[in-house]
């Protein structure tokens, strides 16, 4: 643990994996300043999860922005895209890139989060990016994240005249999604109070049946856990 609360941004969705990252920030001893956004989304409740895990695990401040990315389009989460469903794991974890994925969305968020960042000085970045159990987005690789560090200390002020160093962290990036949950339980994470379906009804409920629900539930599934998330009725 840290002698003094170093701050730290956290890129907070509401999601299992941001959720489980902003326990293992808070564990490591940050003053958690969590960063979620509001960018045309069709699966809005998750910005409800993040408000109330926000509260609940004793973040400093939890800021939420708005962006028009379902203006630009070009994904099934930010228009009326069919959100495929029922895909094998083969074709999840090596098929072509799903409809689900959002142009340079992380990109753009964790353009937000350096921002902010710098004017909190904060110097450590927190995103919940996966590259063992997703769906292939070239936005959770360990490439694209050590160049987005890269361009964080090249084009700030705090990392070229104040010569201070942004460091991206992704705990999870080498974790299956069995391990997340399991290091999640461990830190004590609600994850009744997550959110992860591309495609909720309109109460919120979970369709079971999209990639981001299918690899929720195996991974409670191989921790010999039951997921405390409710489900539409025949899609768990």
């Amino acid at each position: 643990m840290k002698s003094e609360k170093e701050k730290a941004v956290i890129l907070l969705s509401g999601g299992l994996d941001s959720t489980t990252v902003l326990a293992i920030a808070s564990d490591q001893g940050f003053a958690c300043h969590c960063l979620s956004f509001s960018y045309g989304q069709r699966q809005t409740i998750e910005l409800e999860r993040a408000r109330v895990n926000a509260i609940k695990m004793g973040a400093s401040e939890h800021l939420v922005l708005n962006l028009d990315l379902d203006k630009i389009g070009g994904s099934a989460l930010t228009t009326d895209q069919a959100v495929p469903k029922m895909r094998s794991e083969e074709e999840i974890g090596q098929g072509t890139l799903p409809v689900t994925y959002v142009p340079a969305r992380n990109t753009i968020f964790l353009g937000h989060a350096v921002a902010w960042a710098e004017v909190l000085g904060a110097f450590d970045i927190f995103v919940g990016v996966n590259a063992l159990d997703y769906s292939g987005y070239p936005d959770c690789r360990p490439q694209f994240l050590a160049a987005m560090e890269e361009v964080a200390n090249l084009g700030t002020q705090a990392g070229t005249s104040l010569g201070r160093r942004f460091h991206i962290h992704a705990p999870l990036m080498k974790l299956t999604k069995k391990e997340i949950v399991e290091r999640g339980m461990a830190l004590g994470v609600d994850y009744a109070c997550t959110h992860s379906c591309y495609d909720p009804d309109p109460d919120g409920l979970s369709c079971g049946m999209c990639d981001a629900c299918l690899l929720r539930l195996k991974g409670f599934r191989e921790a010999g856990l039951a997921d405390p998330l409710p489900y539409q009725e025949g899609g768990k």
